[in-house]
């Protein structure tokens, strides 16, 4: 018997649980906190972000299963067993959609659309002078990972002058690369557009700070899809204030969902959507999963295994 455990909110459960059963029906479901079930028998999990603990109390468990691209949420939990493999899924479905939204944005941004609603709602015809021509439009990615660099190439298509700051050198056709800190402060320089796709780790918590944005070229503008606790969303209000940035648009959050007396819903020039850049396909999560689950069973090696000791 393969026993599962899917570990989220339990209204949430049966998204998950229905294409699970129905592309492996030998498999045995549970849902924690729904389903009564024997630690002892589980040998998977399922989850975004399981309860500080959960993990620790399956002494058989063989493999834990991120439902999303992070695994922020896993490595949150002080006991989390190491010995545990980890993986993250990469889903192609998932990475486009987040590309999409990065495209979106930049373009809106670059275009100047927001002046043209704001045109549009004082019914004002206004024709101003062109945008800055788009190879002189230096968008930098942090991050060079499969979402990172998907949306690089994308936008060095679109002939954006493009470039990506990651722990180690990446090589990119057609994407400058910039790697470790000290070429930090050199990428941050020429990023007009700041895009944040970079995995949570202790490294990169709050990087997105005063002293990033005081390094950027004035009038930058800054678009987070990564975490929230990449952000420190008092330095982004204030450098916003004092003119250093032209606005930001933000997909995540600290805390979530973002507290209605938050200042950045009634932000002029800060866009705020709730979590929405890329959403996990139940389906493709299954296939994944199941596959993961029969490479395991097969002695194989498990493809996107994080490394616990990066966090990605």
């Amino acid at each position: 018997m393969t026993a599962v455990l899917v570990s989220l909110p339990v209204a949430w459960a049966q998204v998950w649980t229905t294409p699970l059963a129905e592309l492996a029906p030998a498999f045995t479901l549970f849902v924690h906190e729904r389903d009564n079930y024997d630690p002892k028998s589980i040998n998977y999990v399922l989850s975004f972000r399981p309860p500080t603990g959960l993990l620790k109390s399956l002494p058989n468990l063989k493999v834990a299963f991120s439902l999303g691209a992070g695994v922020d949420g896993f490595l949150a939990d002080g006991d989390y067993p190491r010995q545990v493999p980890l993986v993250r899924l990469v889903d192609h479905g998932l990475s486009r959609d987040m590309t999409h939204y990065i495209v979106m944005h930049t373009l809106i941004f670059h275009r100047d659309q927001r002046a043209y609603d704001a045109h549009q709602r004082e019914g004002q015809w206004r024709q101003a002078l062109p945008a800055r021509r788009t190879e002189d439009t230096r968008v930098g990615i942090l991050g060079l990972g499969e979402i990172g660099t998907l949306a690089a190439t994308r936008l060095r298509d679109l002939d954006f002058a493009v470039a990506g700051w990651s722990r180690n050198r990446k090589e990119v056709p057609g994407i400058q690369s910039f790697a470790g800190n000290a070429e930090l402060d050199a990428f941050l320089n020429r990023s007009d557009i700041l895009v944040c796709v970079l995995p949570l780790t202790p490294e990169t918590r709050g990087i997105l700070n005063r002293e990033t944005f005081a390094k950027l070229p004035h009038g930058a503008f800054v678009i987070n899809v990564a975490r929230g606790g990449h952000l420190i969303e008092d330095d982004l209000i204030a450098a916003i204030d004092e003119g250093r940035l032209a606005g930001a648009v933000l997909d995540v959050f600290q805390h979530e969902p973002l507290a209605q007396s938050s200042p950045l819903w009634t932000h002029p020039r800060i866009t705020i959507t709730p979590h929405i850049a890329a959403l996990s396909d139940p389906r493709a999560v299954a296939r994944a999963a199941i596959e993961g689950i029969a490479r395991h069973e097969r002695g194989e090696a498990l493809e996107n295994r994080v490394d616990l000791s990066r966090g990605y």
